[in-house]
């Protein structure tokens, strides 16, 4: 049950922190806004290591340096947010996003992909992507009607 409020949580926060970049962004630059937001999370994330941490920093350049993508990827999913909000509605753009993001996660998943356990990508999945597609339709035509 935990992860599942953890994970409500966390497409809370993301729906929130790309409607408020986008609005930074629109106030003071997308390239600024970015920098601000990565540096007050890079400030933040030293803060809650040095109170909660219980692991080993140094331990980073053991890992398989395709994990050292992790800030890259929060780059270019905190622009790529922004600007996508800013050319369509908040809904429309996380719709895609999250059909993005399962479609992502379920290919990673039937492939075992980055060291994870392989799950299969059944025809109910199939059938719950395919509705979360119609409901973006949907939210696009009732937005030009």
């Amino acid at each position: 049950m935990i992860g599942v409020i953890l994970s409500v949580v966390a497409g809370a926060a993301m729906s929130f922190q790309g409607v408020i970049n986008s609005g930074l962004g629109k106030q003071i630059g997308t390239y600024e806004a970015n920098a601000f937001v990565q540096g007050t999370a890079f400030i933040l994330g030293i803060i809650a290591m040095l109170i909660l941490g219980k692991g080993d920093i140094k331990s980073v350049l053991a890992v398989n340096k395709i994990y050292w993508l992790g800030g890259v990827l929060g780059l270019i999913i905190t622009i790529t947010v922004m600007l996508g909000i800013g050319k369509l509605s908040p809904t429309q753009s996380i719709a895609i996003i999250l059909i993005s993001q399962l479609l992502v996660a379920a290919l990673i998943d039937a492939f075992g992909l980055l060291g994870q356990e392989k799950v299969p990508f059944v025809w109910t999945k199939y059938l719950g992507l395919a509705l979360m597609i119609i409901g973006v339709i949907v939210f696009k035509i009732n937005k030009n009607a």
